[in-house]
């Protein structure tokens, strides 16, 4: 069984097969740890899946969330408890402590090894990475764009630049004079932008713009964040008033949001690669854990011989559409009103007195503890 990519489905997934006693080995193209372009916030949805496979989030000393607050380019503010709640934890550190529990479990961890094919031959996957490797299952958890969907065409990396693929991702680690218990969402022309507390008094402050934004700013962040971002003034304070934590902040490009294939040439997407909610929903990562739950019941059942390879491939795309595309469609009907000055100062002036209408579309796009 080998999983290429070692993001938080891939790694959730390694560990449950390897508790289901299959032999696992995962590629991931970085060296453990390292930071992500990620928000970071958590729903509470995913609080015993992590507890179940080993993780002491309270021993990680994460932030408890239980409150939203939403702003409009111009300053109108919405404010509201959150029904599920969360936690925020970085990346750097989840994804570290997941690695270093599927190394106990007995899976074989390859870092710093990029996968170059996969190449599906009768009932057996041909890898090429740094040598030639076989496994009987590949699932594929490398995130929101890698080189083998380009190898492979997906449809997502070949359509023209519309509203759903052509946008980037920047993080920073700051520290902020902020509620501990809060999730924000300050919303700019074309883009908003989240912060959150993590652990160790930092906080995660990642924003999504439009590509056009940045070329606006001939290339500079700084720019955009000036001329762009600060137009919001809760962000500017934010901006001028908080101490960031590394000099440069990580970015991603290129982020699409279209509908893209559960499995394609007999591999499993899990994770991003499988699909994207946009990231104000707050809610990819707990999707992206969940998913390896689906695919760890459809392969286990596979590798145990008790399903063929096309039933595993069903079941799974099958699950994960019933979990999962009702929450993307809000997610990219939400994302549709915000971002975008007047729109989203009307949309916030029509919920804000409705606070029953604001959980209603929160809970649309989360689901239940698994």
């Amino acid at each position: 069984m080998a999983i290429v990519g070692g993001g938080l489905a891939g790694l959730t997934l390694a560990i449950q097969l390897s508790a289901m006693h299959h032999s696992v080995i995962l590629f991931e193209k970085e060296q453990y740890p390292f930071h992500k372009v990620c928000g970071e916030y958590i729903s509470l949805e995913s609080w015993d899946f992590l507890q179940d496979l080993g993780v002491d989030l309270d021993a990680l000393n994460v932030s408890h969330i239980t409150k939203l607050q939403v702003s409009s380019v111009k300053g109108n503010m919405l404010e509201q408890f959150l029904p599920f709640g969360g936690f925020g934890i970085s990346r750097y550190v989840l994804d570290n402590k997941l690695v270093q529990l599927a190394i106990a479990n007995g899976v074989t961890v390859l870092e710093n090894t990029k996968v170059n094919d996969i190449i599906f031959t009768t009932d057996l996957f041909e890898i090429d990475a740094a040598k030639p490797y076989k496994a009987k299952v590949v699932c594929g958890s490398y995130g929101k764009r890698s080189n083998m969907d380009i190898k492979w065409k997906r449809p997502f990396t070949l359509g023209a630049k519309n509203k759903l693929n052509n946008y980037v991702g920047i993080k920073y680690h700051i520290k902020a004079n902020f509620p501990d218990d809060t999730i924000a969402l300050h919303n700019f022309e074309n883009g908003y932008c989240g912060i959150v507390k993590i652990e160790d008094d930092k906080y995660c402050l990642c924003y999504l713009t439009k590509a056009g934004n940045l070329e606006k700013s001939k290339g500079s962040v700084k720019t955009m964040e000036d001329n762009i971002l600060s137009q919001n003034k809760y962000l500017q304070q934010i901006l001028q008033e908080s101490e960031r934590l590394y000099d440069t902040p990580l970015t991603i490009s290129q982020i699409s949001f279209e509908k893209k294939s559960q499995t394609l040439n007999h591999v499993l997407m899990i994770g991003d690669a499988a699909g994207m909610i946009t990231p104000l929903c707050g809610n990819g990562m707990s999707m992206a854990m969940h998913g390896s739950k689906l695919a760890a019941t459809a392969v286990h059942s596979f590798l145990e011989g008790t399903t063929t390879r096309q039933e595993m491939e069903q079941q799974y795309s099958k699950q994960w559409k019933q979990q999962f595309g009702s929450r993307l469609k809000m997610g990219r009907w939400i994302q549709s009103l915000l971002g975008r000055g007047k729109i989203t100062s009307l949309f916030i002036r029509l919920v804000k007195p409705f606070p029953w209408l604001i959980n209603f579309l929160i809970r649309q796009t989360h689901g239940k503890r698994f």
